[in-house]
């Protein structure tokens, strides 16, 4: 079969197309033919040895997956012939067949393309986690969100309203990337350079109740700056590159929160946790009340494009590539 294949730590561009044995029908294991798979920040990150796991040499980029099951042994929840996303959790998705626990495939509403199936699962959780679980997200706040062009950006844009919010800002780099951000549904849309007094004056003066984080750097103090009292700052990562600190001395003055967001920790010590995020989430992509992400979609052979577009930030929303 084809697939992506990184043998060696020189960025994006090292991931190269193969072809490599079908993986074996493993007992208790969901095969996939596969569609698309996403592509997230954390695979620019492991194709320089950067993030906290490190895969054996060669290796499969991709934790992500849409498809058609293949095969699923009894009780899976899922039968040959179903169309379903599915979690790799990690590497392996950049391939035409992957094999899944059962407990990482999920059937895929027929109103949703297996393009933007592939783009679903990595971020949607992830903020469904941030948002409702470590956020505590009320009926009625304000949810601003950084980097609001990205995948992460433009999930919070689409969930946050369905999950309670009365208005979300974007804060984003370039008029450009503003356009993206109100395409996904943001109520406001201010310029990073200056985003901390735009929010005040957007919001009166009283600042926001829940700020996503996932870009990190030099934006934090600013971040914890523009919450409202018992506002929550969640910090879901560090595409700037820098790892900020945090005065907590401003916590306490303040009586507001900074959050960890770690969703794929959370999962690996929350059993079935999994499947009562997509029961929830499900539901409001089948009827509409969250849209679909509309991924900007790459060839297979161009997966290394694909992968560096995380890397450069000059991704738009969603990216995926197509393997069928």
């Amino acid at each position: 079969m084809r697939a992506i294949q990184i043998a060696s730590l020189d960025g994006p561009q090292a991931a190269t197309l193969v072809d490599i044995s079908e993986p074996a029908a493993e007992d208790g294991m969901v095969l996939v033919e596969v569609h698309a798979a996403g592509v997230a920040f954390p695979d620019a990150l492991q194709s320089r040895g950067l993030y906290q796991y490190k895969p054996e040499m060669p290796y499969t980029p991709g934790a992500e997956v849409a498809g058609v099951v293949r095969s699923a042994p009894e009780g899976a929840g899922v039968v040959a012939g179903d169309r379903v996303a599915g979690l790799t959790m990690l590497c392996g998705a950049m391939a035409e067949v992957v094999a899944l626990h059962p407990e990482r495939v999920f059937k895929l509403p027929d109103s949703v393309s297996f393009q933007a199936g592939a783009g679903l699962l990595f971020n949607d959780l992830t903020m469904h986690f941030a948002l409702r679980t470590r956020g505590r997200l009320q009926a009625g706040e304000t949810v601003l969100v950084h980097g609001a062009a990205g995948g992460i950006g433009t999930s919070t844009l689409r969930l946050a309203p369905a999950f309670g919010a009365a208005r979300t800002i974007a804060v984003v780099s370039s008029d450009a990337k503003a356009d993206v951000a109100r395409a996904a549904g943001a109520s406001d849309v201010v310029l990073a350079d200056g985003f901390k007094d735009a929010v005040k004056e957007l919001t009166g003066g009283r600042g926001v109740d829940i700020v996503v984080d996932p870009v990190g750097g030099d934006r934090v103090t600013d971040s914890l700056r523009c919450l409202a009292p018992a506002g929550r700052l969640l910090v879901v990562g560090f595409t700037a590159g820098d790892i900020p600190s945090i005065k907590v001395n401003r916590l306490l003055l303040n009586n507001v929160d900074a959050v960890g967001v770690g969703w794929g920790a959370w999962t690996m010590t929350h059993p079935g946790y999994l499947r009562e995020q997509w029961d929830e989430l499900e539901p409001l992509l089948a009827d509409g009340r969250v849209a679909a992400p509309q991924p900007v979609v790459y060839p297979l052979e161009r997966a290394a494009d694909a992968i560096a577009s995380l890397e450069d930030r000059t991704a738009r929303g969603k990216v995926v590539v197509a393997v069928r």
